[in-house]
């Protein structure tokens, strides 16, 4: 091959390489934005640092488009904008999120301790520090528990009847009213339930008429989450059993309910936790309490939600303690059930090695 074959094959190739931007340049590129975020806020007056943040985003999605489009070309400046554009949405949805979390855990680990966890607020003087949350943390868990084990077996039922038998009419209307329930204010559910467990058929107030309220709110929630999964099933898989004689209702339980199992785990505990931070139902029906009380069929029953609502509205320091206290628990609580649902939908999802 001769020398300028050589020469004009190198050419080519070098024609083909595309100027990169060094890897150093976007977050060289974030601690520009975020210096001249802070330069333009503080020399326009702006004392609010979130101010300062979302000067600092358009600076960087700006600054990231136009050293991408005169370095490597306009295809890849586009591509630029969109990741760009993509990373500031996500930084601008977590720290909401981190800063309420840390906010919860500084202010609520000032009280939150065993006497806490342990103790109700019988016979305790509001104003004064002391007592804690021992009597909510068990209607909470009662309440949150006979909501799911009313709404999940019903919630998985009516998913199961839609996706695999549900056909006409029946399974229109069925779809309807699921989606209307998916929408409905916590005060309606709650306000169902008082006119017709209370005020109709006659029972008093207790920790299990506010379940029946919960559980009409997690209920669409269970069928839509769990619908979803049981479309992602493979059909084959179900055609495969059919082929061999497996009955129907059998291979909705040994195949497709085993194959869905962990998406299926976690549309329940998403559930669990849009209702465990619910108040409305709880001030309707089952009041709240001082002091402990297990039965959640019988007399008024406290809840997490409604002890932090009622912490919060007596307006004094001590109990500004508490309801932050509080509320870090029941983050915890529902941290501790996503938790738990990972582990299941690990523990229960189909083996993919031989």
């Amino acid at each position: 091959m001769s020398n300028a074959t050589i020469t004009k094959n190198e050419a080519g190739a070098s024609s083909l390489r595309q100027a990169r931007l060094p890897r150093w340049t976007l977050p060289a590129l974030v601690v520009v934005s975020a210096a001249a975020g802070a330069g333009i806020g503080t020399a326009a007056g702006l004392g609010n640092t979130l101010q300062w943040g979302l000067i600092a985003a358009v600076l960087f999605i700006l600054g990231s488009y136009g050293l991408a489009a005169a370095v490597e070309g306009g295809r890849q400046a586009k591509d630029r904008l969109a990741t760009s554009l993509v990373w500031v949405c996500f930084v601008l949805a977590v720290v909401p999120l981190v800063s309420l979390i840390w906010e919860t855990v500084e202010r609520g680990k000032t009280v939150l301790d065993g006497y806490f966890l342990n103790h109700s607020m019988e016979g305790v003087q509001t104003i004064l520090p002391g007592g804690g949350a021992y009597h909510a943390i068990i209607g909470t868990l009662e309440q949150v528990g006979i909501a799911t084990l009313i709404a999940a077996p019903i919630g998985l039922l009516t998913a199961i009847y839609l996706v695999e038998y549900g056909r006409g009419r029946l399974a229109k209307a069925v779809t309807f009213f699921v989606d209307v329930m998916t929408g409905i204010p916590s005060i309606v559910a709650g306000l169902f339930i008082l006119s017709f467990w209370i005020i109709i058929l006659g029972f008093s107030y207790s920790g299990f008429a506010g379940a029946m309220a919960l559980a009409i709110l997690m209920m669409p929630v269970v069928v839509r989450s769990t619908e979803e999964m049981l479309k992602l099933v493979p059909n084959e898989l179900r055609e495969a059993s059919l082929a061999l004689g497996v009955p129907k209702w059998r291979t909705i339980l040994k195949v497709v309910l085993p194959t869905a199992v962990g998406g299926i785990t976690t549309g329940v505990m998403l559930a669990v936790a849009r209702i465990a931070g619910e108040s409305a139902p709880i001030v309707l029906l089952v009041f709240g309490a001082a002091g402990i009380n297990n039965n959640p069929f019988d007399g008024a029953q406290s809840s997490l939600p409604y002890y932090i609502y009622e912490q919060w509205q007596l307006g004094n320091e001590a109990s500004f303690n508490r309801a932050w206290a509080a509320a870090l628990v029941l983050i915890a609580f529902v941290m501790i059930l996503n938790l738990v649902a990972r582990g299941i939908a690990r523990w229960k999802a189909p083996k993919t090695g031989r």
